[in-house]
C-alpha cells in the first residue's frame, strides 16, 4: 500500500514539472554544427506600444549552415505578430511555431538558410509582440508594466550576450525582476526560460497604446508635382483616452494640415525635422476601445525624371521613420489622366501592387500588412504621358461650352423672332459653388469612417470584446449617424449630378463603385456560409475572400481618386 501511494506521488510530481517547466524531447531532424559568439538582445517599445525583439547573433561554423533555431518561453507564442530574419539586404524565410530543439514550453521559430549562408556571418531575426504585454496604470497613467523575454532561447549555450532595454526618453524604472535598461550574461545556457518584467515611469507624452491602420493617397498633377492625403484610423487600447498622436509624414513633405473626421481644423506641431514627424492635437479625444481618425494633407516636390519626351520615372520613398507598428497600410498612387502605367518597383516585402484604371485615368495600389520600422518601403513607377492630354481636356471644356453658347444663342433668337413674346434675356452662366463639392466630399468620408466603424464592431462582438449590450448601444448609434449622412449625401448627389458633364460622370462612377463594394461583402457572407455548410473547401473559400477583398479595394480606390478630383474643385 505504502508502494502504491509513493508511485503515485512521484508520478504526480512529475507530471506537474512536465507541465510548468521546458523538458526535454528527443529532437526531431539532425542538428546544425555551429557555436554562437556574442549575441546582442534589444528590447524596444514603440511608440504605439508594441514590442519590438531584435536579435542580432555572431554564427561559428564550417561550410555551409542550412537551418538555425530560436526562440522564446512559449507563453509569448500568442502573442507574436510579425517575424524578419535577415543578413544586410537579404532576407530568409522563417517557419513559426516549431519544437525548438530538443524541449517544449518554448516557441519555436525555424530559419531556413539552405545553404545559402557560408561562411561565419552575424544576421538578425526581428520579432514584433502585441502591445498587451504593455499595460498601462488605470489610476496612475505615468505608471507602465512590460512583459518580455529576458534572453533568447537557444539550441547552444552562447560565448555572451548583451541586453538593451528601449523605453521613452525619460523613463524611470521603478520596479519589476529586472532593474537596469542594460545588462548582458556570460555563457548564456542553451534553452534560457526567463520571463521578465519591468516597470517604469514615464515623465512624458503619455504612451498611446494603439492599433493604427494608414491610408495613404498620392496624386501627381501634369507636371510631375504631388499631393499628399494620409488617413489614419486609430483604436485606442488604452485604458484612458487618447488626446495626442504623433504622425510621420514622407521625407520632404511640406505645408501639411490636419483635420479630424468632421472636417475641424486640428493642431499640428512640429515633433522632429530630421524625422517629419508632428504632434496632432485632437478636438475630442479617443475614448478607450473606440475608433478615432484623423486627415493629413501636404504637398510634396517633383521627384520626375523623363527618360524621354513621352515616358517618365516617379520615386517615392513612402514608409521611412515610423516609429510605429501599423496594421495595414493601403497606398494609392492617381496619375494625371492619359498617363499609362509601364512597370511598378517596390522594396517593400510582402506588398501587393494593383493596377485600376478609371476613366483615362489609372491608379497604383500598394497594400502592406504588419509594417514596421524595419519596412523602409520604396516605390518605383514608370509611365507613359503625352503631354498633349494637359491641354486636350481644357481645350474639350472650353470646346463644349463654345457649343452650348451658341446653341443658347441661337434659341433665344428664334424665342426673339416669334411675335407678341417678350424678348427674353439671357442667362448668365451661375458660378458652381464649391461648397457643394466640400459639403459632399466631408459627409462621404463621414460615412466611411462610420462603416469602418461598424466592421470592426462586429469584429469585436463576434470576439467577446465587448459585451452584447455595449455592442447594440454603439451600433445603434452608429447607424444613426450613418442614415443622416446617407440622406444629405443623397441630396448633394442630385445637385452635382444637376451640373451635367464630367460632375454627373463621377457620380455615376461612384455609384458602380459602391455597388461594387456592396456586391462584394455579399460575395464574402456567401462563401463563409459555403464554407460553414462544408461545400466549400478551405482553400477555394481562401482563394473567394482574396478575390472579393482584391474587387473591394479596387473600388475603394476609385472611390478615393472621384473624392480627390471633386476636392480639387474646392481648390
Amino acid at each position: 500500500m505504502k508502494k502504491t501511494a509513493l508511485l503515485i506521488s512521484v508520478l504526480t510530481i512529475a507530471a506537474i514539472l512536465a507541465i510548468s517547466a521546458p523538458v526535454y524531447i528527443r529532437p526531431a531532424q539532425a542538428e546544425e554544427n555551429y557555436s554562437i559568439g556574442h549575441v546582442f538582445h534589444t528590447v524596444e517599445v514603440l511608440y504605439n506600444g508594441y514590442v519590438f525583439i531584435n536579435d542580432t547573433l555572431q554564427l561559428n561554423f564550417n561550410g555551409s549552415l542550412n537551418y538555425f533555431l530560436m526562440g522564446f518561453p512559449a507563453k509569448y507564442g500568442s502573442n507574436l505578430i510579425k517575424c524578419v530574419a535577415f543578413y544586410d539586404k537579404e532576407t530568409f524565410p522563417v517557419t513559426l511555431n516549431v519544437p525548438l530543439g530538443r524541449r517544449v514550453g518554448f516557441y519555436g521559430v525555424n530559419v531556413s538558410f539552405a545553404g545559402a549562408l557560408q561562411t561565419p556571418k552575424i544576421f538578425t531575426v526581428g520579432f514584433v509582440l502585441s502591445n498587451s504585454l504593455l499595460t498601462q496604470n488605470a489610476q496612475n497613467t505615468s505608471l507602465y508594466s512590460l512583459d518580455f523575454p529576458a534572453y533568447p532561447s537557444l539550441t547552444t549555450v552562447a560565448d555572451f550576450c548583451n541586453v538593451s532595454i528601449v523605453i521613452p526618453e525619460g523613463a524611470v524604472i521603478t520596479g519589476g525582476n529586472i532593474t537596469s535598461l542594460s545588462y548582458g550574461r556570460a555563457d548564456l545556457p542553451e534553452f534560457t526560460y526567463f520571463p521578465a518584467s519591468l516597470n517604469f515611469q514615464s515623465s512624458g507624452e503619455t504612451i498611446p497604446i494603439s492599433d493604427i491602420t494608414l491610408r495613404r493617397t498620392i496624386t501627381v498633377s501634369q507636371l510631375g508635382q504631388s499631393a499628399g492625403v494620409d488617413t489614419y484610423n486609430i483604436l485606442n487600447k488604452a485604458p484612458t483616452q487618447l488626446g495626442l498622436f504623433q504622425v510621420f509624414l514622407p521625407p520632404n513633405a511640406s505645408n501639411p494640415t490636419a483635420t479630424d473626421e468632421a472636417g475641424r481644423s486640428l493642431q499640428l506641431t512640429q515633433n522632429s525635422a530630421s524625422t517629419n514627424s508632428y504632434n496632432v492635437t485632437f478636438s475630442t479625444s479617443i475614448m478607450n476601445d473606440t475608433f478615432g481618425s484623423l486627415v493629413i494633407t501636404y504637398s510634396l516636390p517633383s521627384n520626375l525624371a523623363a527618360k524621354s519626351s513621352t515616358s517618365f520615372t516617379l520615386n517615392f520613398s513612402m514608409l521611412q521613420y515610423e516609429d510605429y507598428y501599423i496594421n495595414e497600410t493601403l497606398i494609392t498612387i492617381i496619375f494625371p489622366a492619359g498617363a499609362k502605367v509601364t512597370t511598378v518597383n517596390s522594396n517593400s516585402a510582402g506588398s501587393v501592387s494593383d493596377l485600376s484604371e478609371g476613366l483615362y485615368q489609372e491608379a497604383v495600389t500598394l497594400d502592406q500588412k504588419n509594417v514596421i520600422v524595419l519596412n523602409e518601403a520604396s516605390v518605383g513607377i514608370t509611365y507613359d504621358y503625352n503631354t498633349v492630354w494637359a491641354s486636350l481636356l481644357p481645350t474639350l471644356w472650353v470646346l463644349a461650352a463654345t457649343i452650348v453658347g451658341c446653341m443658347g444663342f441661337a434659341v433665344v433668337q428664334r424665342l426673339q423672332q416669334k411675335p407678341g413674346g417678350p424678348a427674353p434675356v439671357p442667362a448668365v452662366g451661375a458660378r458652381v459653388s464649391p461648397e457643394i463639392f466640400k459639403s459632399f466630399v466631408e459627409t462621404y468620408e463621414e460615412k466611411r469612417r462610420i462603416e469602418t466603424e461598424l466592421e470592426s464592431l462586429e469584429t469585436r462582438v463576434e470576439k467577446g470584446r465587448i459585451p452584447r449590450r455595449r455592442y447594440k448601444v454603439m451600433k445603434r448609434t452608429l447607424e444613426a449617424r450613418r442614415d443622416t449622412a446617407l440622406r444629405s449625401l443623397a441630396t448633394s448627389k442630385e445637385r452635382i449630378r444637376a451640373l451635367g458633364g464630367k460632375y454627373s460622370e463621377s457620380m455615376l462612377q461612384l455609384e458602380v463603385a459602391e455597388a461594387e463594394i456592396g456586391e462584394a461583402r455579399t460575395s464574402v457572407k456567401n462563401a463563409e456560409s459555403l464554407h460553414n455548410r462544408g461545400e466549400l473547401s478551405l482553400e477555394a473559400y481562401r482563394n473567394r475572400l482574396a478575390e472579393y477583398q482584391r474587387r473591394r479595394e479596387k473600388a475603394e480606390t476609385n472611390i478615393t481618386g472621384i473624392l480627390l478630383r471633386l476636392r480639387e474643385e474646392v481648390r
